[in-house]
């Protein structure tokens, strides 16, 4: 089969690598749709600690089942099927504290390749992070299960105080990440969102999604909050750049007593500085979410399936998987917000069987 290979950062190769094949308890999906995302952008930028090169690129996907391994409870040949791209161990210390994001060994088989014609799905991410694809959803819309998951993730950290019809959302960052959110925080009940990004285009999908305002590059963030809030500041400040010096600024927008969502992150080996008094004497508390739940999965898993929300938004060009290294380069320029990578197109449109092995 055909697979994308991150050789270095800055060189994407796609290569003919063997079929997988499920061992007990896997399953092999013949991936329909594979998006890009912010970890893989900067994974092709700069390197990442989890994806040490040469590596199978690729994590977010939905496809059709085409083997299942032995011991398969619920699962078949023929399903179509959106799923995350790990599964927690369920017995460590912190899956037993239900904090399975932090699981000890999520890592140890994350699903990376799917930017590939077939994928093996690992047992543990089969028992609890695979679901069936409802027929309404296209597969491409079905593969944002895993990063809507990670910003359930974060939305559930949010007091119930902060999620009020008369409460106020910065979102920092207009990517797909921080689109995201503005869904997410729509559902939570949250009044008011405001998106701050430096692309216009991505701030007028943003306004197209519901922001009530947005804030565009050289533009004073701290004058539209305050003129938003009579001047106390964002109950929630949701920063979704990676960016160390945004870190650092994030807190500076929050109402005393507010919250401050650190979500993107920032290179290894990076620190940042926070105002020590404003943090004390406000009371704002900050927290930096990591991945993911199971739980966290379900509710992306519903929010798909029932909202009304328009998820088509967020995937705004289609290509073949030959064309991933062109798909990059287009990311990096700032011209999509996800690509949907369809692997088996090129396949089709060349008359070629589908395995190159």
């Amino acid at each position: 089969m055909k697979c994308a290979i991150l050789e270095r950062p800055g060189t994407i190769r796609v290569d003919c690598v063997p079929d997988p094949q499920p061992g007990d308890g896997d399953v092999v999906v013949r991936v329909q749709a594979a998006l890009t995302c912010g970890t893989d952008l900067k994974a092709y930028r700069r390197g990442h600690p989890k994806m040490p090169c040469p590596t199978p690129f690729g994590h977010e996907f939905a496809g059709d089942i085409v083997e299942v391994g032995r011991g398969v409870d619920g699962f078949a040949i023929g399903d179509a099927v959106m799923s995350a791209n790990t599964g927690p161990c369920g017995a460590c210390f912190f899956c037993i504290r239900s904090q399975e994001n932090l699981c000890e060994s999520i890592m140890d088989e994350m699903i990376l390749g799917a930017y590939a014609q077939y994928v093996r799905v690992p047992a543990r991410v089969v028992r609890a992070n695979v679901y069936r694809k409802p027929t309404h959803l296209p597969f491409e819309q079905a593969a944002l299960l895993e990063p809507l998951s990670s910003v359930c993730f974060g939305a559930a950290l949010l007091t119930p105080e902060l999620r009020r019809s008369d409460s106020t959302a910065l979102i920092i960052g207009a990517g797909p990440i921080a689109l995201l959110w503005l869904a997410v925080l729509r559902e939570a009940g949250i009044g008011r969102v405001i998106v701050a990004g430096r692309r216009r285009p991505r701030l007028d999908v943003a306004r197209s999604l519901g922001a009530d305002a947005v804030i565009g590059e050289g533009e004073d963030i701290s004058a539209v909050v305050g003129d938003a809030t009579q001047g106390r500041g964002a109950d929630v400040v949701i920063e979704c750049t990676g960016d160390p010096d945004v870190w650092s600024k994030a807190p500076a927008y929050a109402r005393k007593g507010g919250m401050v969502v650190l979500f993107g992150g920032c290179k290894q080996g990076t620190s940042v500085q926070l105002d020590t008094y404003a943090l004390h004497y406000d009371g704002i508390r900050i927290v930096s979410p990591f991945h993911f739940r199971p739980i966290d999965v379900a509710d992306a898993f519903r929010l798909l399936d029932v909202s009304t929300f328009d998820w088509s938004s967020f995937i705004t060009s289609q290509a073949p998987l030959d064309d991933i290294a062109d798909v990059f380069v287009r990311l990096e320029s700032g011209q999509d917000i996800k690509c949907a990578v369809l692997p088996h197109e090129s396949v089709r449109s060349m008359e070629e069987p589908e395995s190159c092995v």
